[in-house]
């Protein structure tokens, strides 16, 4: 799939569009292996529309103008924000099942061929960037997807041995790169529910949207890392601020763990903060919960206003007091 182009023709070539999904071609070169979808890229701003404000269009404004595209917009979580509801009561087993499939299948595709192990948002769901010859492999809804580099492949999740095999890799984490933090049971079922996969696909593109306007936001002397969903926590996040370590946090979301099921956002300083705001009982940071943002009025406001905040109050009160 290729999110730029089928934006790019939605937009009847009238736009340079950045989009939050990961788009061909791959990117050979270190140290990302990995397209950044929200660049400004080298040609005129004006001619870009993004959905982080960073050049002369963003597709809210679009929208705003345009809203016939506002349906297709909050679909790709680019603008138009659809409000996020309760994860249905199958989430937490089919949380499991597809952080296994993370961990296990797809991390270890995308390692295969540049050592990488970084996953993206991928509408509906979640998956790799393009790697080696600009191949891709994601997870959308109930189904895994390979993109073999303009044709697709697609087959139901059922288990981690016949999804790797569909995606042409043996099964299993590396545990030389990261410890996995979900069993390996090859020929055991993946219990994937429908409706909660796709619940988890809107809550990556949630969190997709949030941080990399964050990110966005950011000199680039606080040399933001890229937005990745991490597959051996199951967490999507970005790095931003003082590269020595003094006020550099994480800022993520997470679909819930077994220390705290719910979903929620957090800030995880890299140096220990004693402020009353870092208020997480099982890490050192700030965690927000989805409850709270179910509440407010503006979700997508909520999720920002708790991230500048702690970058705010990390800046004042610094690391290490």
């Amino acid at each position: 799939m290729d999110a730029r182009r089928e934006a790019w023709e939605r937009i009847d070539a009238r736009y340079d569009p950045r989009v939050l999904e990961p788009s061909p071609p791959y990117v050979p070169e270190p140290p990302w292996f990995a397209d950044d979808p929200v660049a400004p890229g080298p040609g005129p701003s004006e001619t870009v529309v993004s959905p982080v404000g960073n050049t002369g269009l963003s597709w809210s404004e679009l929208v705003a103008a345009e809203p016939d595209l506002g349906d297709w917009c909050a679909e790709r979580w680019l603008a138009a924000w659809p409000r996020l509801e309760a994860p249905p009561a199958s989430f937490p087993t089919t949380r499991l099942a597809l952080h296994s499939l993370a961990e296990h299948v797809l991390a270890p595709a995308r390692r295969s061929s540049n050592g990488k192990i970084g996953l993206r948002f991928t509408r509906a769901g979640f998956g790799t960037p393009f790697f080696g010859a600009g191949k891709q492999a994601r997870v959308e809804g109930s189904e895994l997807v390979v993109d073999h580099g303009g044709w697709e492949e697609r087959a139901p999740l059922s288990t981690l041995q016949e999804a790797a095999a569909f995606v042409g890799i043996e099964c299993g984490a590396r545990p030389d790169l990261y410890e996995p933090t979900t069993p390996l049971y090859p020929e055991e079922t993946l219990h994937v529910d429908e409706t909660a996969a796709r619940w988890l696909g809107e809550w990556f593109g949630f969190g997709c949207s949030v941080l990399e306007q964050l990110r966005a936001e950011v000199h680039a002397a606080g040399e933001p890392s890229r937005v990745q969903l991490w597959p051996e926590h199951f967490d999507m996040a970005v790095e931003l601020n003082d590269p020595t370590g003094a006020h550099r946090a994480g800022y993520g979301i997470s679909p819930g763990e077994d220390e705290h099921e719910d979903p929620y956002l957090y800030v995880v300083p890299w140096s220990p903060c004693d402020d009353d705001w870092w208020n997480a009982s099982h890490f050192d940071g700030a965690l927000l919960d989805l409850k709270v943002v179910l509440d407010a009025s503006d979700q997508r406001a909520m999720a920002l206003d708790f991230f500048r905040t702690s970058r705010r109050v990390l800046g004042e009160t610094g690391a290490g007091s």
